[in-house]
């Protein structure tokens, strides 16, 4: 059975970015104190619960809080170099592992955006700063590149990317009926292969559609990006456009289904990159591999899904507990005169409680899910006769009163799931102006769990079977699901934990690290004096 050609560039891209990685003669590299390293380490875990974000997005979410604080603090030339001390203290990359020589790169970013925002056409008041965060966002990507490029990442993006437009499938007359043109199909397939494979958010999605549309964004000459910035909102717009593109849920649904055996044939290659083409001559080898691969895979969610439990119900419990310090006990105080004591309890301990039961009900794949991994990424990985087609549906647009009965029902379902709710409440004895707060964390609370219990099914290839309960469940839960969503949204833009931790402990407390590391440097050199 012959390998596939796309294969067999994942194999060359593959062993590409491992010569990379090796790298070829000794240069200098950045050293920090070791002392101050685990002081700040130990403070970026404490800051994953102020404000939490998936594993994979904490790094980036790193260099964007530290570059705006710096902003304030340095002259743009004096920002590269501390920024990626502060990234190495906070083990956000090893010691002794960053390149010297990517200070003056990191300058160059830096400058890049400094200028857009300097130069872009005037915004009203209250969008500059939403501006403002997205440009940062879009640089901390590119600085994260730049820092530790992910060659193998991308590498199986576009493999993925490649084979899903091959098989990917929507009818003529849906795409004349949607409006849907082959760049926009070719634009979420994209979009789709990254957000299964690697759950990707908005910010890198944006940076990885402006690399693709912009083919030199790494090095723009001064009049191109003189240019771009002249239109930067009509570009920011597109993008969000473009995310929002109503035929990407549904692409994407197809490529989180068959999404493993890629991140499987990634894992295989990956461990094997100089002697994966010989490997791949024999079949059978490979079918072990990949059985091999996936349960690695296997033990390593159920981890992977109590830590990320932990951290999103522990980043909700906190700021829960400062809204009824800070607002719930002195009103009702205020009002009532006195609170009940096993109202604040539940009012703190119960979104923990249903986190605990939303993460104590997952159940991971089934024992005979991995055959079916095996025969899909063997379908991938070579040449067969025929190659798999997914029908993607473009549902009819409804009506306008079939669209305002849907959103009754909808509103209803709504109704009845915060009634529910209220009516706990109620028997709880809670003061009714605590009901609007705690709607909202149960909302939240709904909505992360909702996601973590995706993520368990994040190797499963079968079909998922519906039946009565679930459906019930999704008319009665959805609804909060999606306020959840919405405010979630509103979480990351407002996180008021957050900005007090950056105001009173972020700053005052690397500003001492700093320090630290500095007496540290005195001390050292007074040592090899008195030598």
């Amino acid at each position: 059975m012959p390998i596939s050609s796309h294969t067999k560039e994942l194999i060359e891209h593959y062993k590409a970015a491992h010569l990379f990685k090796k790298g070829g003669e000794e240069v200098s590299k950045i050293h920090v104190d070791e002392v101050a390293h685990r002081a700040a380490a130990f403070y970026e875990k404490v800051r994953q619960v102020v404000d939490w974000k998936e594993e994979h997005l904490m790094r980036r979410s790193a260099i964007s809080r530290i570059m705006k604080r710096r902003f304030f603090i340095k002259k743009e030339e004096e920002i590269a170099g501390p920024l990626i001390n502060e990234l190495i203290r906070g083990g956000h990359f090893k010691n002794d592992s960053v390149e010297e020589l990517k200070i003056e790169l990191v300058k160059k970013i830096i400058h890049k955006y400094i200028y857009i925002i300097k130069n872009a056409p005037a915004e009203k008041k209250n969008r500059k700063l939403n501006f403002y965060d997205w440009i940062m966002s879009i640089a901390a990507c590119e600085v994260e590149e730049a820092l530790e490029p992910s060659l193998k990442e991308r590498a199986i993006i576009e493999y993925m990317y490649t084979q899903m437009k091959e098989r990917m499938n929507i009818g003529k007359e849906a795409l004349e009926r949607s409006g849907i043109t082959e760049k926009d199909k070719d634009t979420q397939i994209y979009i789709a292969a990254q957000k299964a494979l690697f759950k990707l958010d908005s910010p890198i999605l944006m940076y990885h559609i402006l690399k693709k549309d912009y083919l030199n964004w790494d090095s723009l000459s001064q009049e191109e990006l003189g240019e771009i910035t002249k239109k930067i909102h009509e570009i920011r717009n597109d993008l969000n456009h473009t995310l929002d593109h109503p035929l990407g849920p549904k692409l994407y649904q197809i490529c989180e289904k068959y999404d493993t055996p890629y991140l499987l044939l990634g894992d295989v290659i990956g461990e094997n990159s100089l002697e994966a083409e010989k490997i791949f001559e024999t079949p059978e080898t490979v079918e072990v591999m990949v059985r091999n691969a996936y349960n690695k895979r296997l033990k390593t969610l159920k981890s992977r899904l109590n830590r990320m439990a932990f951290y999103s119900t522990l980043s909700i419990l906190l700021t829960n507990a400062l809204s009824v310090v800070i607002l719930e006990i002195p009103l009702t105080k205020l009002i009532i005169g006195k609170f009940n004591p096993l109202s604040i309890a539940v009012d703190i301990l119960g979104p923990t409680a249903l986190m605990f039961l939303l993460v104590a009900t997952i159940k991971l794949p089934k024992k005979t899910n991995i055959d079916r991994v095996v025969i899909e990424t063997m379908k991938i990985a070579y040449e067969g006769k025929t190659k798999d087609n997914y029908e993607v549906r473009v549902p009819h647009k409804r009506g306008l009163v079939t669209n305002i009965i849907i959103g009754l029902f909808y509103l209803i379902a709504l109704s009845i799931s915060i009634g529910a709710v209220v009516y706990v409440f109620y028997l709880i004895n809670f003061p009714p102006f605590s009901y609007v707060i705690n709607i909202c964390f149960v909302a939240l609370i709904a909505f992360a769990g909702l996601k973590i219990r995706d993520r368990s099914e994040e190797l499963t290839v079968e079909d998922k079977k519906e039946n009565i309960f679930s459906f019930l469940g999704d008319i009665l839960f959805l609804p909060l699901v999606s306020m959840g969503k919405w405010l979630s949204k509103k979480w990351e833009r407002y996180n008021f934990l957050s900005i007090l931790t950056n105001i009173i402990i972020d700053t005052p407390f690397l500003m001492v690290v700093e320090f630290l590391e500095n007496w540290r440097s005195f001390l050292r050199e007074r040592k090899e004096q008195i030598h």
